[in-house]
């Protein structure tokens, strides 16, 4: 894919992105022992579901909602990522999301965990850094996944449309909820224009 050149204040926003993404996938790869600030350690480990079928899974998702600290901050609206498959259990991953200044694209690479029924996955945004990306809840017709990391402290709510219906939401929801994720601290994502 063919980038534009960027302009001085370009780059100055891209290493901005790219420092903010280190420290989300610095903050991603902590031991699970340590949870968030708002975890209680008391909580059983969070389970990853199971039996995802990788071809159903990839495409385009896109963040209806987020706990701080799991994207960047500096988007602020019409968040996707897309899942193209790069190989056996590998994908590329693309991530857009509109900035105050403009849209934003990154890239970079998962994989997924043997024997974790594809549930688990590794995501490098920014190499070499990698982080964990569970899948711990799932539409039996892929129309919302739920990912988080094993520690609590990032949880994304995605879905194949830029909105669901409440009924859909809430069951996506309460699959954090059973999970212990603080589902209060959500960030809910605005798909205004797209990108």
């Amino acid at each position: 894919m063919r980038r534009p050149i960027e302009t001085e204040p370009a780059m100055l926003s891209r290493m901005f992105f790219v420092a903010a993404l280190a420290a989300a996938l610095s903050a991603c790869s902590l031991p699970a022992s340590q949870p968030g600030p708002t975890v209680a350690a008391d909580l059983p480990p969070v389970q990853s579901t199971s039996g995802v079928d990788l071809q159903r899974y990839a495409g385009k998702w896109f963040e209806l909602a987020r706990l701080p600290g799991s994207s960047p901050r500096r988007c602020v609206s019409d968040t996707t990522t897309h899942y193209l498959p790069n190989g056996e259990g590998r994908f590329e991953v693309i991530s857009r999301c509109r900035t105050r200044s403009g849209v934003d694209e990154s890239g970079g690479s998962a994989s997924v965990l043997p024997d974790s029924g594809n549930a688990k996955w590794k995501v490098s945004m920014l190499w070499p850094l990698r982080g964990d990306y569970w899948i711990i809840g799932l539409d039996p017709n892929y129309r919302w996944a739920v990912a988080g990391t094993p520690d609590r402290r990032n949880l994304w709510i995605l879905a194949r449309a830029p909105q669901l219906p409440r009924e859909e939401l809430d069951k996506a929801l309460a699959t954090a909820r059973e999970q212990g994720y603080d589902v209060d601290a959500l960030l809910y994502t605005p798909h205004d224009k797209g990108v």
